[in-house]
């Protein structure tokens, strides 16, 4: 225990934990871009209907390309064709990749409102966008609260996929030091604890926020 215990320097805690800062930065920008782009597809793939038909079909395009393709395929792909920091490589890596999955997270509970909803909003005088924002925004929302910290959880999760191009997000770190301190099972187990702990205490966290909020709005 002594020797395992000896791995958990200042220095190294701090060394992983700047990781785990990128990680942190990552996964939050991607979850708040998803959830906006996510939105809009789900809209446009729903809802644009006749002439507008085009645009239905280039979101459903764009939604099956990225769900049924593996995201370390396009980790690889963003990372070799653009140029930039790994904060910017690792969010729109995961931002156009998560927000195809958050678009069928959406579009099944914008199916879910009865279009009963739309006809209440229409004879009151909103137009279908102040429908959507006032409306059935809300009411989907509330009810895919679930499905979407599923998804959340996946993401700071998943980031751990950037460690193959070199981004030094916190499982780059940490195996750093298991490279340079671990010279035994033990100091190497010792790091994976920590490493797990770390990622539970994160999303349980997260977990216990989303239900508390989503039980304040089912009460009120």
């Amino acid at each position: 225990m002594q020797e395992v215990l000896a791995i958990f320097t200042r220095a190294n805690i701090v060394y992983m934990l700047k990781g785990l800062l990128l990680t942190v930065e990552i996964a939050v920008t991607t979850i708040i871009l998803s959830l906006i782009f996510g939105t809009v597809l789900a809209m446009i793939r729903n809802y644009c209907k006749g002439k507008l038909k085009i645009f239905s079909l280039l979101a459903t395009a764009y939604i099956e390309l990225f769900r049924c393709t593996p995201n370390l395929l396009w980790i690889y792909f963003m990372y070799f064709e653009f140029k930039g920091s790994q904060y910017f490589i690792g969010t729109m890596t995961f931002t156009v990749f998560t927000s195809a999955v958050v678009a069928e997270i959406v579009r099944g509970g914008f199916n879910a409102i009865h279009k009963g909803q739309f006809e209440g909003a229409y004879s009151q005088g909103f137009n279908f966008f102040q429908t959507m924002w006032y409306v059935i925004i809300p009411q989907t929302y509330k009810n895919i609260i679930p499905a979407l910290l599923s998804q959340m959880t996946t993401v700071i999760k998943d980031t751990c996929f950037l460690r193959a191009v070199a981004i030094t997000e916190f499982m780059w770190q940490s195996m750093v030091i298991v490279g340079q301190y671990c010279d035994t099972l033990p100091k190497i187990c010792g790091v994976f604890a920590f490493m797990a702990l770390v990622y539970f205490l994160i999303n349980f966290a997260l977990s216990l926020a989303v239900r508390a909020y989503q039980k304040k709005i089912s009460v009120s």
